[in-house]
């Protein structure tokens, strides 16, 4: 059976952040291979990416034997699980899981702006951070604002910037979704008006968008706007005293 275009290109583009060579498995499985510079995760730790039945897994050279064999026993939706990771890896901390899901042209589903027009402004305008600051560390750090290199669309309400979302280019024409509301206009809507006004910018520009999510409400907005969700992205920090007393990788 084919494989879904939207799914090859999410495989492709993760097989080259692992910055190794490695592919998913066509029949599905889970492919361990050691990156001491992976895009899978943050330094030093293990990254896990489930997309249509099959796992990819980053690792650090020491911690990689050890990765293999735990995870040897798990199916490839497993590795991104954090609770069924922690029953077989020492994990010190967890990233995650975060949803994936991507749209093409013929599935994305646009929200008019409405009452409220709106606007673009460049990336790093002061207006954006005091939209960060009244959403708190967390919520601005996942959507990262200040990275996107696109427009930033946003909403106004009373002359504030309410809402704002652009996207920052990722390897392989993709175009990686930062959607931010303000938390006393949460549930009007307002992220899908300002994330369908990012999506169809990169759209136009031939860029295949990535929602990546955590929270039910956001994977609901890109489910609204025609995203399928394809899989989970997982990193995970393995506990530091196991993984100092482990030996080299062989040969």
């Amino acid at each position: 059976m084919p494989v879904d275009p939207l799914l090859l290109g999410a495989r492709g583009l993760w097989e080259e952040l692992a910055r190794v060579p490695v592919a998913f498995a066509p029949a599905g499985g889970v492919t361990v291979v050691v990156s001491q510079d992976s895009g899978l995760c943050p330094a030093g730790w293990v990254g896990a990416v489930a997309l249509g039945g099959s796992s990819i897994v980053t690792a650090p050279a020491r911690s990689a034997a050890l990765v293999r064999d735990a995870l040897a026993g798990l199916s490839p939706e497993h590795v991104v699980n954090d609770t069924l990771v922690r029953d077989v890896l020492p994990v010190a901390r967890t990233l995650g899981p975060a949803a994936l899901s991507y749209v093409a042209p013929e599935g994305f589903r646009p929200v008019e702006a409405g009452v409220l027009p709106v606007e673009h402004l460049p990336a790093g305008h002061p207006e954006l951070r005091r939209l960060e600051m009244a959403a708190g560390d967390e919520d601005a750090g996942e959507a990262a604002l200040n990275d996107i290199t696109s427009p930033v669309f946003v909403v106004r309400e009373h002359g504030e910037v309410v809402a704002a979302a652009g996207y920052l280019r990722w390897p392989r024409r993709t175009a990686h979704i930062g959607v931010l509301t303000a938390p006393a206009v949460r549930g009007r809507g307002l992220a899908r008006v300002t994330g369908s006004a990012a999506v169809a910018h990169a759209l136009a520009a031939g860029l295949l968008p990535q929602w990546r999510a955590r929270p039910l409400a956001s994977r609901r907005v890109a489910a609204a706007l025609g995203f399928a969700e394809l899989g989970s992205q997982l990193s995970i920090e393995i506990d530091r005293s196991v993984r100092a007393g482990m030996p080299g990788p062989a040969g």
